[in-house]
């Protein structure tokens, strides 16, 4: 047996830690989402945006991982393993990129059709992925509280992505349409 497959988990269980648990429960499907969003922002990193919009997925990329020990620990070991701390400061991070963006881009108060760019196409579904991370988190949130900062991040998230793929399409000069509602 390798490192790639155990076999164990062949019946529907996982083993988080010393645990083992189901498959369907609400923290695999959150861990699962929040995965699933990591590596879709590691191949949206690798499109060619700015260096610093790469930077700035890459600290998300990073907060990620401590999320995922959060929602892994604090809900599975019950008090055996001290999840690591989550500080408001990451969400004033996010909120200041995000201002900068908007002040660069001073976007128009109307829903945009995404595709402009390529670019701003794989963040526009990075966003949407956020945005179910964000809903299974708060699931798990319900049952055992993680830290308030946690869903807070999760939430300016999908701002900051929204904001990301308008600075894209900006940055080469594409103008994005909105719908016409006919």
């Amino acid at each position: 047996m390798g490192i790639f497959y155990t076999g164990k988990g062949d019946k529907g269980k996982s083993i988080i830690g010393k645990r083992k648990v189901d498959k369907t429960c609400l923290e695999i499907s959150a861990l699962g989402d929040l995965d699933e969003l990591n590596c879709l922002l590691g191949a949206v990193r690798n499109e060619k945006l700015l260096p610093y919009h790469k930077k700035v997925i890459s600290e998300v990329q990073e907060n990620l991982f401590i999320i995922q020990a959060n929602v892994a620990g604090a809900t599975l070991f019950y008090g055996e393993h001290k999840s690591p701390d989550f500080p408001a400061g990451k969400i004033t991070e996010i909120e200041k990129i995000i201002d900068g963006l908007e002040r660069e881009i001073k976007p128009a108060k109307k829903f945009v059709i995404p595709g402009e760019t390529r670019e701003s196409a794989w963040l526009d579904v990075a966003r949407t992925v956020s945005r179910r991370v964000e809903r299974e988190v708060l699931k798990v949130h319900k049952k055992r509280p993680l830290p308030p900062t946690i869903p807070a991040y999760l939430n300016r998230l999908s701002s900051l992505l929204f904001a990301l793929a308008r600075a894209e399409a900006k940055r080469v000069g594409k103008k994005e349409r909105h719908p016409r509602y006919k």
